[in-house]
């Protein structure tokens, strides 16, 4: 296999065999460890071994990867230039391995799923659970975060498939992306505080004064619902702020303030919230799923698609 890496200002092409993948290992691990003998122990190998193997890397590149001083190892222009790509490489390559030694009948190997903490606090423990009963041999890896950094994580081919919010953060990656549901927004609190608004229903305006719980900055639903208190002509009174949707959900339950989130996970976390809905139109968010464009995703994260689009 050969590529061409871009390292200052000409194109040199490597062919990628069994020692350059381990080279591409070794550089990744200098790179995130910013340390030989760590990144050695980190990749079970001698660090005379691994200082040779990034040297050779370095040769066959014709460039320095690293600024070596003591006790401050940083990369070079060419290093931080190849970083990206040797993570992306050694991504595929763990895919493509993965595919290769599943079995016929999904009876092993596993699937990255990324999604929000609200997805996986509503949507998917039915959905993970239909799917472990049908293939309990297939690993299954969460990972939970914003949308943003989902995005970033599929890119890097760290996930195979991600649930992510509608539209993606500018400038997105070649990703394609399938409609799966729209979820509406309601209005959570205690219910020993007063309630929201005086109906069975809450406007956005009726959130003005109100003690609010907050999600952490880069959380899509703070966007969505300090995007609309502004549209509204006032900025949300925040009692707390910085949660994930567990410690958003204790709060309100404590009597901190309310909180606005996806109706599903309200549901589902049991009596001891008052639900209300918001008035029409309401607030909503569409979830998609997600997955790079130049990659088909493995068989098994194909079937976890397949019964999360059904």
């Amino acid at each position: 296999m050969v590529r061409l890496i871009s390292i200052g200002s000409g194109y040199r092409p490597i062919t990628l065999g069994v020692m350059q993948f381990q080279q591409l290992q070794y550089f990744v691990a200098v790179a995130e460890t910013r340390h030989f003998t760590r990144a050695a122990e980190l990749v079970h190998v001698a660090q005379p071994s691994l200082s040779q193997q990034i040297r050779s890397l370095e040769r066959e590149l014709g460039a320095d990867l690293f600024l070596r001083a003591r006790g401050n190892i940083t990369l070079t222009d060419a290093g931080e230039a190849l970083l990206p790509l040797a993570r992306r490489i050694l991504a595929d390559a763990d895919t493509a391995r993965q595919e290769v030694q599943e079995l016929a009948h999904l009876r092993s190997g596993r699937v990255r799923l990324g999604a929000t903490p609200s997805l996986c606090t509503g949507l998917l423990p039915d959905v993970l659970r239909a799917f472990h009963d049908r293939y309990p041999g297939i690993r299954l890896m969460i990972e939970e975060g914003g949308s943003h950094d989902l995005v970033r994580e599929l890119a890097r081919g760290a996930l195979d498939l991600a649930l992510v919010v509608l539209p993606l953060p500018a400038p997105a990656p070649a990703l394609t992306t399938v409609e799966l549901l729209r979820e509406d927004l309601v209005v959570v609190s205690s219910p020993d505080a007063r309630r929201p608004g005086r109906g069975r229903t809450v406007r956005i305006a009726d959130l003005e004064g109100e003690r609010m719980v907050m999600f952490r900055h880069g959380y899509d639903l703070r966007e969505l619902t300090v995007a609309a208190c502004r549209a509204e002509g006032f900025e949300p009174d925040f009692a707390v702020e910085g949660g994930e949707m567990d410690a958003v959900l204790g709060f309100v339950r404590a009597g901190l303030g309310v909180a606005v989130v996806p109706d599903m996970v309200a549901r589902r976390a049991g009596g001891d919230l008052r639900v209300t809905p918001l008035a029409r139109p309401g607030l909503s968010r569409t979830i998609a799923l997600a997955h790079r464009s130049d990659v088909a995703p493995p068989r098994a994260a194909r079937e976890l698609q397949r019964m999360l689009l059904r």
